[in-house]
């Protein structure tokens, strides 16, 4: 079964030293769109290039798919 991870936003996040709420206001994104990132769930490709927009990154940057064991 394959899933989509945001870890690697995270990562991006720390390495940049910001936080969830730093990235909420940069994007302009809902605090229910950066919920649902960091439980892993879908979120609209929408929000994901505002993320990018402001990040100065692409979106294999911020998410991957992976293999989920059964």
């Amino acid at each position: 079964m394959l899933k989509i991870s945001y870890n690697k936003l995270w990562k991006l996040l720390i390495d940049r030293n910001m936080n969830k709420q730093d990235l909420k206001n940069i994007a302009k994104v809902s605090s229910a769109s950066i919920a649902k990132l960091g439980k892993g769930e879908n979120i609209t490709t929408d929000v994901l290039l505002k993320i990018c927009t402001a990040l100065e990154c692409d979106i294999s940057d911020i998410m991957e798919i992976i293999m989920e064991d059964k």
